[in-house]
């Protein structure tokens, strides 16, 4: 559908009294992904090609763009804040928009490709912007767009949402068949992908709010010989992601991050274990939690440094679940760390097939810095609780005197 559209208002609409003299507008398809960017422009040259009227107009092409007589190119790219700027666009057509990064974190947030992109669109009057996409969580641009201006009649922004049998009411019976198999699989996902409605089992983690609570001003924390420290990392091989570290201390009754560590790759895993290992010495601290996902040689290259590497015995899901009430009591301290808390802010709790519920981050997301934090924090607030032997706790004489004696008695019955 936007191929086609694309093809319509590269041909058939005349620009050149908006133009300079050489120059070219451009209507833009961008897309998540190449292969996706590649799907459209083949749907473009296919409407073109077939048409005898539509192919004279055509003057050159690649695999990225087809040049037209007319002045015009239509041009695929990938979702990019660069690529949208420094040029004339008719019309701006956006793949999948709930399917862009919407982190922060990300190179290129589709709030900031779709912000890049209007100042090129000024110069054509009436110039598009039109967003195709299924509905994924309520977030990023699309959920924006949506929030905003669904059901505006006045409104000179248009969202239209609609099911898929509403689109396709003469759909065959094995597409239906399909539809009605996938709603009773996942009902959730079936609704996004089938429904056209923003999923409700993915919610963002923790409020903006809630974070800036526990934040302090200081960036780290020096060592300080009072406290006892305790770190978590989250190790990478150097492929994709980050190889990240925390550090911390019980204050007050609080869990308090005194530091925080991020090697992004390409990077050398043996020579970042060696320098993490340093940064744990510092703090008079001989052995660190990981998560349960490590691989084996991250234990053997911290062992060789003098490190003592432990496996947490709580998912990532899990931490993150216990995360969520030590920052709403304000049982914790967070560093003043940007790229922290965008990774912390873009947690997502979703709802898995069988009903258990999940915390992750999002598609095409991060949360390296965040695992480490949350494990450091968790670990420290985690309470072990050991046997009194001593009966202190029970009420007055009388009352520890029987106690000890039900206590002996169970004993010896079980032969201890």
């Amino acid at each position: 559908m936007l191929a086609l559209i694309a093809v319509w208002l590269a041909c058939f609409f005349n620009y050149k009294p908006f133009i300079a003299r050489g120059q070219r507008a451009v209507v833009q398809v961008m897309a998540a992904d190449r292969e996706q960017c590649q799907e459209i422009m083949n749907y473009v040259k296919g409407f073109l090609s077939e048409s005898k009227m539509l192919r004279r107009l055509v003057e050159s092409s690649t695999a990225k763009w087809v040049r037209l007589t007319n002045s015009i190119s239509i041009e695929v790219t990938t979702a990019s804040y660069k690529t949208s700027r420094g040029r004339t666009v008719v019309c701006l057509l956006a793949d999948e928009l709930a399917f862009w990064s919407s982190d922060d974190t990300s190179s290129n947030p589709d709030t900031e490709v779709i912000a890049a992109a209007r100042p090129s669109m000024l110069t054509i009057p009436n110039s598009m912007m039109l967003c195709a996409s299924s509905p994924h969580s309520r977030r990023g641009a699309l959920w924006q767009a949506y929030k905003k201006h669904y059901g505006q009649e006045s409104d000179r922004v248009l969202v239209w949402q609609a099911d898929t049998l509403t689109m396709r009411p003469h759909a065959p019976d094995y597409i239906r068949a399909e539809i009605d198999q996938a709603y009773q699989d996942d009902p959730s996902q079936a609704s996004a992908n089938f429904g056209g409605l923003f999923r409700i089992d993915l919610e963002q983690l923790l409020s903006i709010e809630a974070l800036d609570a526990v934040t302090s001003d200081e960036r780290e924390r020096p060592y300080m010989p009072q406290f006892n420290y305790s770190a978590f990392c989250d190790p990478s091989g150097g492929g994709s992601d980050s190889f990240t570290l925390a550090i911390g201390h019980r204050e007050n009754g609080a869990a308090v991050l005194d530091l925080v560590r991020e090697k992004r790759p390409p990077f050398s895993p043996e020579e970042v274990v060696a320098e993490y290992a340093a940064e744990l010495k510092s703090y008079g601290i001989s052995s660190v939690k990981a998560d349960r996902y490590a691989l084996e040689w991250v234990r053997e290259a911290f062992k060789k440094q003098g490190i003592t590497l432990e496996h947490s015995e709580k998912s990532k899901s899990e931490i993150y679940r216990e995360l969520l009430p030590l920052i709403n009591s304000k049982k914790c301290e967070l560093l003043d760390h940007q790229r922290l808390h965008q990774q912390l802010l873009a947690l997502e709790r979703r709802t898995s097939r069988s009903g258990r519920e999940l915390i992750d981050h999002p598609v095409n997301g991060k949360d390296d810095l965040a695992n480490s934090a949350a494990g450091c924090l968790v670990c420290m607030s985690t309470r072990r609780y050991r046997y009194d032997a001593s009966l202190e706790w029970v009420g007055g004489p009388s009352e520890r005197s029987y106690a000890a004696e039900r206590l002996s008695t169970v004993m010896a019955m079980k032969g201890l």
